[in-house]
């Protein structure tokens, strides 16, 4: 698997299939070794004698002075820790410095990461990439793969920076607040090998004396009042029986602390477990910041973190009003309350035992066999009389039994209570999670929510555990609209199940079906990894009616379901204009008009021979090949020139639309070497005349559409200090878009 953004070729990432990304550089020998998780291969390096040993990338990699990069990669070795560096060089390939990592704390044949990150110096130009082990003795063997060197990696909306989420630089990014030192260290942690926001360096907070203690981060960005968000982090508790948390806090423009929100870790042992708090940021917040510590810790104690983020807070299903924290249960059991019965109410414990969204669940327990009402808050659903809402929550019987009614108390703006719309009553399948959703109607005068769960325990001591908890306005399942101005077409589905496979087909009045493309190729059976998706259809035809056809499949499953949309039309240009399209960045897609249309030519490869005595020549052909022809096109100003150039810069299969009409069909088409005539001898006239000479071409089935999901303006605040550094970083405003550095 290619890591994202990875400035290295997949045979130097992975190993695979030989070691030519690589050299040894010092006191080794290197081979391909076996055993690897990125594909099978390895860079095994074996220690010449006594000493430290080094092997480096074969190439060099383009830097920018004064920017951030990290290098990270997978090792094992049984006899001696490892180290990884990022060595910058001049423009000459002299060395100037190495930016190492620190060494692992121990040796180990389990795969675990190691990862650096450091500023280019001002005298760098490139780069390469340095792994390191120090045997005692020749023939030691040390093993590498799945090997990163990029910009550092980062959770897309995080407020935080990368060198606060994670610590491969030294450049530490959070302040010991309370009885504590913080310090930089390198356990030996195994991650999966796609985990790339885990690191190889953590932060270790040093209990002082015995008490608490805790460890904040030093970047304040900015929150909204208002606003929902989500602080989480990996914790390392010193012990199982330890209490560590992590804590989103949120202040004014004076640095006045307006509340802070604490969450526990239930921990199951000593491992890392990612730890998450959600709370809505008060009147007049400025900033927000993230705190991390252990209570009644021990002298010496060390508890440790990594991967820390605050960002906005999910949602479990697009439109819920429910707010994370009682939704999802991470912190506690939110705003849920006993209403009557004898029921109780906590989060599950430990942490992971039982959880559909995060790590915990909500945990309702009846010592009796009778029935208990539990309730949520109220939650403002606007003018609602009269709309479909749904109500949604996954249940677990994990003791005795349960009879289910799941309901929506609505109240007006008044908080008068409006009575209850229900699903009526049923038995909690059982075992294992299922998903349990009903349709209800809000009455007249509804402008608020409580979701209301009538339950009745079937046995003495049963338990349930509920996670997942949504309620939003159900619209149509399937949405096609045109958007004229970009000749295409925006696909909307909702209530996607994750975890199922998805296919999706444009489909012509006639019953002809494309598949449609999405950010990984042609949308055929992928994996659906969020309840809603937005579609945005550039191919769709000119001037002629379509419709969608989906299928979602579940997991093994053979019977899918299926959606169809309305039919819609695209406006058809005027005939004297066309559209030039780049299925893979769609953002380029221009409008032009037509100077003359081509003349065709279908050429075919032939083999001629001229047989003594005979009088015509006997010709061997293979079949005739697709259209040929040179489209001439005008471009009126000087930003549609720079369009045209844009779009054709990076050669790839376009794809050529005309109204209905014109005699030809849409054409996925290669572009030739181009010409581009002023037409007139005035200097100032902004009119170009081009020659586009097109070969027909297949639709180009594994491009995906370009984009860089979720990446905000907030990231570009994130991960640059200043405007400056963005023009230094990036050479458009698409490549910010895409998160394309130079040399990326």
């Amino acid at each position: 698997m290619a890591i994202p953004g990875n400035y290295l070729s997949v045979v130097t990432e992975s190993v695979d299939p030989n070691t030519s990304g690589w050299t040894a550089k010092l006191n080794c020998t290197i081979s391909k070794g076996t055993g690897g998780r990125n594909g099978d291969g390895t860079l095994r390096l074996s220690s010449t004698a006594s000493g430290e040993m080094q092997a480096r990338t074969a190439a060099s990699y383009g830097v920018i002075a004064g920017q951030e990069y990290q290098a990270f990669a997978d090792a094992s070795g049984a006899t001696v820790a490892e180290r990884i560096g990022i060595r910058w060089l001049t423009s000459g390939g002299s060395e100037v410095s190495v930016t190492w990592s620190l060494t692992t704390a121990t040796a180990s044949a389990t795969w675990h990461r190691i990862s650096v990150a450091g500023v280019a110096p001002a005298t760098a130009a490139k780069c390469q990439v340095l792994v390191s082990a120090s045997p005692l003795a020749g023939g030691v063997i040390n093993h590498f793969e799945n090997i990163y060197l990029g910009t550092p990696m980062r959770t897309t909306g995080n407020l935080l920076s990368a060198d606060a989420e994670t610590f491969e630089s030294a450049t530490l990014k959070w302040v010991a607040e309370t009885n504590c030192s913080v310090g930089r260290q390198a356990p030996m942690v195994s991650w999966p090998v796609d985990s790339y926001l885990a690191g190889g360096q953590v932060l270790a907070i040093t209990v002082t004396a015995n008490g608490n203690a805790a460890a904040k981060v030093t970047e304040t960005p900015a929150a909204t009042a208002g606003t929902e968000y989500i602080g989480y982090c990996y914790l390392n508790p010193p012990t199982s029986g330890s209490t560590v948390w992590v804590e989103l806090r949120f202040y004014t423009a004076a640095n006045s602390l307006l509340s802070a929100t604490r969450s526990n870790l239930a921990a199951p042992g000593t491992g890392y477990y990612q730890q998450r708090v959600s709370a809505v940021a008060p009147a007049t917040t400025a900033y927000a910041t993230l705190a991390a510590g252990i209570t009644s810790g021990t002298a010496a104690q060390v508890m440790r973190v990594d991967g820390a983020v605050i960002a906005t807070a999910p949602v479990i299903r697009a439109g819920s009003v429910l707010p994370y924290a009682d939704a999802s249960f991470e912190k506690d059991q939110g705003a849920w309350t006993v209403v009557s019965g004898v029921a109780t109410l906590a989060r599950s414990t430990p942490w992971g035992t039982y959880a559909v969204d995060g790590s915990y669940a909500l945990t309702v327990s009846s010592a009796t066999a009778t029935t208990s009402v539990i309730r949520s808050a109220k939650y403002p659903v606007g003018a609602a009389a009269g709309l479909s809402y749904r109500l949604q929550l996954a249940e677990n019987v994990t003791a005795g039994g349960w009879t289910i009614n799941r309901s929506v108390r609505w109240y007006d703006a008044a908080n008068v209570d409006l009575g209850l719309t229900s699903s009526g009553s049923a038995a909690a399948p059982t075992p294992d999670w299922w998903s349990l959703t009903n349709s209800v109607t809000a009455p007249a005068g509804a402008t608020q929510a409580a979701v209301e769960l009538s339950l009745t325990a079937t046995a003495t001591t049963s338990v349930l555990r509920i996670d997942q908890v949504a309620v939003w306005q159900a619209l149509s399942l399937i949405d096609a609209v045109v958007v004229d101005s970009d000749a295409r077409i925006t696909l909307t589905l909702r209530e996607l199940t994750l975890g199922y496979g998805l296919t999706v087909w444009r489909v012509l009045t006639g019953g002809a079906r494309t598949l449609v493309r999405g950010t990984a190729g042609l949308i055929d059976g992928d994996l659906i990894t969020a309840d809603q998706l937005v579609i945005e259809d550039a191919e769709a035809p000119l001037g002629v009616p379509v419709y969608y056809y989906v299928e979602v499949m579940p997991p093994g499953g053979t019977t899918p379901e299926s959606r169809t949309s309305g039919t819609v039309t695209i406006t058809a240009p005027d005939v004297n204009y066309c559209w030039v399209k780049d299925p893979g960045r769609p953002q380029r897609n221009l409008m032009v008009m037509v100077a003359r249309a081509p003349v065709w030519q279908r050429p075919a490869q032939q083999a001629e021979y001229k047989v003594r005595g005979r009088r015509n020549l006997v010709v061997l052909s293979d079949v005739r090949g697709g259209l040929e022809g040179d489209l001439g096109v005008f471009t009126q100003t000087d930003e549609e020139r720079e369009a045209l150039h844009r779009l054709l810069d990076p050669g790839s299969v376009l794809l050529w639309q005309t109204a209905p009409g014109t005699g030809v069909d849409d054409m996925y088409v290669n572009v030739g070497a181009i010409t581009e005539d002023r037409g007139e001898a005035i200097a100032s006239d902004p009119w170009r005349t081009w020659s586009l000479p097109l070969k027909q071409a297949d639709m180009p089935t594994a491009v995906g559409v370009a984009g860089s999901a979720g990446r905000t303006w907030q990231d570009i605040l994130s991960e640059n200090a200043t405007w400056a550094d963005v023009l230094a970083k990036y050479a458009t405003w698409e490549d910010v878009r895409l998160n394309n550095p130079i040399g990326g």
